[in-house]
């Protein structure tokens, strides 16, 4: 009996400090607030849920790849999630930017989605997304603006192999 209460009482901290440690990191963490709108029409074609959850996976996904893109001026960071018009419009920004010695820093803070168009191929989903984000304009590695940002996009995604990429993209201020 002793020996159990020796144990609980040894254990009890260590539980205590993983458990805090948890909170912590999902405090800590840098992910936006997500709400989707319900998809009860997104037209001819049934949105299944796995879908969905898909689409908006990539999705975020193509935030995080376009604000480190920007950030790093590296425009392979954004093969993975975009194709078509919307990365050769987001490879001539970073190509820009680095001709400047300039880089771009998105936080993205808050995403209010709806998915409104699911084709009858199944080959594109088209959703609008209003979106919270913090960007800061860096002349070489220094501060030179910061603007807190509301805006409403209008992107869509097509199937790959493995998952939905981004092909438009287009942002129109609030």
């Amino acid at each position: 009996m002793k020996s159990s209460r020796r144990k609980l009482s040894t254990v009890r901290p260590l539980l205590v400090a993983c458990s805090l440690l948890i909170a912590l990191s999902v405090q800590g963490s840098d992910q936006p607030a997500v709400h989707v709108a319900p998809t009860d029409s997104v037209g001819p074609r049934v949105l299944e849920k796995q879908t969905e959850e898909a689409v908006i996976r990539d999705y975020l996904q193509a935030w995080r790849s376009l604000s480190s893109a920007l950030e790093e001026n590296r425009e392979d960071l954004l093969d993975p999630d975009f194709v078509g018009t919307a990365k050769e419009k987001l490879v001539d920004t970073v190509r820009e930017q680095e001709k400047l010695g300039l880089q771009t820093r998105y936080r993205d803070s808050a995403h209010d989605l709806q998915l409104v168009f699911y084709s009858p191929e199944g080959l594109s989903v088209q959703l609008i997304d209003t979106v919270t984000y913090d960007v800061q304009l860096m002349d070489h590695e220094k501060v030179q603006t910061t603007q807190h940002v509301r805006a409403r996009y209008v992107a869509v995604l097509t199937p790959t192999e493995v998952r939905w990429k981004v092909r438009v993209f287009q942002a129109e201020p609030e």
